[in-house]
């Protein structure tokens, strides 16, 4: 793998994600939904030691949207508020067609993710066919917009092999990369499946992080800090801290994570230091 940065190696990456396409608000009243309560989440979060929000929106009635002009204006209010990492999700919903998550670019966030193939998503399928991923990172190259690569599986991981070397590095010259783990039709999230997925990476790639779905949160997380990767946390992934007790704002996920560094021995990232890491300072 290739070397990243000149930040210190005991930096510690905490990517916060707070609300997803998939939960319902009657079904998780806390899960934050409007602006004013994701705004007050990313303002907790970068206190707490995150350095990135993932960014999925809703509409007025607390449904996955990805219209532009709520995108757009949450991109500013995130940016007025916080010196976070700003990344809006491409994926959307699973039900979202191609076209419109193409747009979401338009919307001029520091980041993006960029899922390298379809897989199952529980009874879904969540669509990523060969030309829309070459289109979306061509389309990230050319607005300076720097993607996160999203690995479902270790097919995903092989064609991130494929999409660089016919395309070059992406804008900021980092390759940065997130281990989505635990969907049902994607990687299980395990120390194995981790290990396995680390190992294929591309040469290119300088920093990458991990995610586990539900349960598999704490191991993926520990796992992860043992072969010096980074964090993904937060409620679209997880809405228990342990069985029977509801996580109540994502704010207490990232401390979680912060204080898992400790014992680690790494330090969280400040947001500075996450610009640097994924190319974007300057």
């Amino acid at each position: 793998m290739a070397t990243a940065t000149s930040l210190p190696a005991d930096r510690l990456l905490i990517t916060v994600a707070p609300t997803g396409a998939e939960t319902l608000k009657d079904d998780c009243p806390q899960l934050p939904t409007t602006l004013e309560e994701l705004v007050a989440t990313a303002v907790e979060c970068e206190a707490a030691g995150a350095g990135i929000i993932h960014v999925h929106i809703r509409d007025a009635e607390h449904r996955p949207t990805l219209d532009l002009g709520r995108l757009t204006d949450t991109v500013a209010a995130l940016r007025e508020a916080t010196t976070l990492v700003v990344q809006l999700s491409t994926g959307g919903s699973v039900h979202d067609p191609l076209e419109r998550r193409l747009k979401v670019l338009d919307a001029g966030p520091d980041s993006c993710s960029l899922t390298m193939g379809t897989t199952n998503f529980g009874d879904d399928v969540f669509t990523n066919p060969w030309p829309f991923v070459c289109e979306l990172y061509q389309l990230s190259q050319e607005r300076q917009v720097v993607p996160e690569f999203e690995l479902f599986d270790l097919g995903h991981v092989h064609a991130l092999h494929r999409l660089l070397d016919s395309y070059g590095l992406p804008y900021g010259g980092r390759v940065h990369c997130d281990f989505v783990m635990g969907v049902p039709g994607g990687m299980p999230g395990t120390a194995d499946a981790l290990v396995a997925g680390v190992a294929a990476l591309p040469e290119a790639v300088t920093s990458w992080s991990a995610t586990g779905v539900g349960r598999s949160t704490l191991p993926v997380a520990l796992a992860a800090l043992s072969k010096g990767g980074h964090l993904r946390v937060g409620m679209e992934d997880v809405l228990t801290l342990r069985k029977g007790v509801p996580v109540e704002s994502n704010r207490q996920l990232v401390e979680r994570a912060a204080e898992l560094a400790v014992l680690a021995q790494r330090t969280p990232m400040s947001t500075d230091e996450a610009r640097v890491l994924l190319g974007l300072a300057g």
